[in-house]
């Protein structure tokens, strides 16, 4: 289907939600199960426990035994207590990361009782109208030192809707806030998929919203998501590429297929490039990653390079480009932001 088309239903016994552009998979959101109850976005009461020494940083007890890891230390004490929101996936083994720096997410605005200020969304160029939001955030906050940013959605919703929202947001903040003494406990739950798909993904309005038992199946997301469980990426040119996860890091290798000429190198690298952030993301891959690009001139490497950083720079992931090693493999890491599509599917989440 051409357009944008939003897809709820469930997958793997779980609710998700995907994102599709002109036939393509661009996101996919899918609930943890039972095992993972700390989930992104949740907000919960945690206990101090021990300083890292050299790192800055302090373990947290959070809910249900769960350990996390915060990198702020500062006015933290061994024993107190803190509000914090989970920020990211563990790696198995370690803590979940966690930022004291709260956020309440609305579908036209964000309350952030941390970091003062009204801000608007970029993508609202006309002046007036900036003016126009930043005054309404301002009352719609009343007395309070919280910030908010309106989202783009925010440009031409109603007025009143607007402010309706901050206020229920800010309400919400008022709780959780006034509920920071105690022992570890989980305060507000992650957005559900389909809940966070009608937070993130009407800005702008989809082309079509399909739901029911069989939608995933309707849609061609089943078989898009077969493919993200194959190891194998095929590339433009006939090319294609490998990609797989061991507990160090991922590594890909790409390949050029029959034809070996420098050229055909360079295309299958730049196909794995322009397509690297959405796969990662939909596979839901992070830490390091290690790319052994097809054999290529050197001089086509900072041609490489500038699409890199293009396309990591336009996803929003948050990720580090480490570049070239001595050995020729393209370095990098990134943010885990989501458990692994392959554990989900497994049943291991």
């Amino acid at each position: 289907m051409k357009g944008r088309e939003i897809v709820l239903g469930r997958i793997f016994g779980q609710e998700a939600a995907a994102l599709m552009q002109d036939g393509q998979l661009v996101d996919l959101l899918v609930a943890p199960d039972a095992i993972t109850d700390l989930a992104p976005g949740a907000i919960c009461r945690a206990t101090v426990g021990r300083f890292m020494k050299g790192q800055g940083g302090v373990f947290l007890r959070l809910p249900n035994g769960a350990s996390g890891y915060l990198r702020e230390r500062r006015g933290l004490t061994e024993g107190g207590s803190i509000l914090v929101q989970i920020s990211g996936v563990a790696e198995e083994g370690k803590a979940i990361p966690v930022s004291n720096k709260l956020i309440f997410r609305g579908a036209l605005a964000l309350v952030t009782p941390g970091a003062a200020g009204i801000n608007v969304s970029r993508r609202i160029r006309e002046t007036a109208r900036r003016e126009e939001l930043e005054q309404l955030g301002r009352d719609a906050m009343g007395e309070r030192a919280y910030g908010a940013i309106l989202r783009s959605a925010a440009e031409g919703a109603d007025d009143d809707d607007i402010a309706a929202e901050i206020a229920e947001l800010a309400g919400l903040a008022d709780q959780i806030l006034a509920d920071a003494d105690g022992g570890p406990e989980l305060l507000l739950d992650a957005p559900s998929p389909h809940e966070l798909a009608a937070l993130d993904w009407n800005d702008p309005q989809p082309d079509s919203v399909e739901e029911g038992d069989d939608s995933f199946e309707r849609c061609n997301v089943l078989d898009a998501v077969d493919e993200l469980l194959s190891p194998r990426i095929a590339l433009p040119g006939g090319g294609h590429a490998w990609i797989e996860t061991t507990r160090a890091l991922t590594a890909i290798d790409v390949n050029t297929g029959a034809d070996s000429s420098p050229a055909a190198g360079l295309k299958a690298n730049i196909g794995l490039a322009r397509d690297l952030p959405r796969q990662l993301a939909l596979r839901g891959i992070g830490g390091q990653i290690a790319v052994d690009f097809a054999p290529m001139p050197k001089r086509d490497r900072a041609t490489l390079d500038q699409v890199m950083q293009s396309v990591f720079r336009q996803s929003g992931a948050e990720a580090t480009l480490l570049g070239w090693t001595a050995m020729g493999l393209f370095e990098m890491t990134r943010k885990r932001d989501r458990v692994a599509l392959s554990l989900l599917a497994s049943g291991q989440g």
